[in-house]
């Protein structure tokens, strides 16, 4: 009797070590789940968007989060520090126009919401992606627009190609435009880049054409040309950022119309190529 209590005693904690054990291997066990969360903050020297200032040429905070589904589908949020809310006048030594602010003036802040479906082709290697993009200004008079966007990228070896297009049809924003007479914009862009073997550096480039209600003050070309070292989540770029529009461009534009002397024009073409001519770029991302 007493052998068959031992008995019965060792078979019962046998059991219930069994069943303790069985959650902590379920979890070992249980696949990854469909759901990831990814997030980075960044600080950068200035903002460019398309190759124009968005921070007055000055240093910026940034951050980013994904939301992304193993079937393709994501969303993400995007937002920066950006150029003043309140115009300050282009002053002509003594005299000041009211009418001649600094060109950008998005309200201090600009958030980015947008949300797509990204897939590999089968064997091709070419992966596409589509989605919705939202462009929002809490602090600007004007401003708030959205796109459609499409791109389609492939990697051969350490190299990977893209090129895609943004779309942005008719919407309140261009009814503040005065300088082109189009009511919606295309971008268009092609990108090369990839990773130098042996190494934590990686190369990019990107070159990109604006046309339509975004004309600043014609139809332009950005650009942009860098290196990435990373270590660890921390990624450090170094960039040149720039757009080949010319002060002259400026000067013979609606832009400039309330210069009424060859200075004031000087003055005033100056002050928007200050927001596009090349300059280099430097930031720091920390991911998670």
């Amino acid at each position: 009797m007493r052998t068959s209590s031992k008995a019965l005693v060792a078979a019962t904690f046998a059991a219930l070590s069994l069943a303790a054990a069985a959650p902590a291997l379920a979890d070992e066990t249980a696949p990854p789940s469909d759901i990831t969360i990814t997030g980075a903050a960044t600080i950068a020297s200035q903002y460019r968007f398309r190759g124009v200032a968005q921070s007055d040429n000055k240093p910026v905070v940034q951050g980013t989060i994904t939301i992304a589904h193993s079937s393709g589908f994501y969303v993400t949020t995007w937002a920066s520090s950006a150029s003043t809310s309140t115009p300050t006048p282009i002053t002509f030594g003594t005299a000041t126009d009211p009418t001649l602010v600094y060109p950008i003036n998005i309200g201090g802040t600009e958030i980015d919401v947008y949300g797509g479906y990204t897939h590999s082709l089968g064997k091709s290697g070419v992966t596409i992606d589509v989605g919705l993009y939202g462009y929002i200004y809490p602090g600007a008079t004007v401003g708030n627009y959205w796109e459609v966007y499409g791109s389609l990228a492939k990697t051969f070896g350490p190299v990977t190609a893209k090129v895609g297009a943004n779309f942005a049809p008719a919407q309140n924003v261009f009814n503040y435009n005065f300088t082109s007479p189009h009511r919606g914009n295309t971008y268009v862009y092609a990108e090369l880049g990839g990773a130098i073997p042996g190494t934590p550096l990686s190369v990019h480039s990107h070159i990109a054409h604006t046309g339509g209600g975004f004309d600043f003050p014609k139809e332009f070309i950005d650009y942009n040309v860098g290196v990435t070292a990373k270590y660890k989540n921390l990624a450090l770029d170094a960039s040149v950022v720039g757009t080949n529009m010319t002060r002259s461009d400026f000067a013979g534009s609606g832009l400039c119309n309330g210069a009424s002397s060859p200075a004031q024009i000087a003055t005033c073409s100056n002050v928007y190529y200050r927001t596009t001519k090349p300059v280099g770029v430097v930031s720091l991302t920390a991911s998670f």
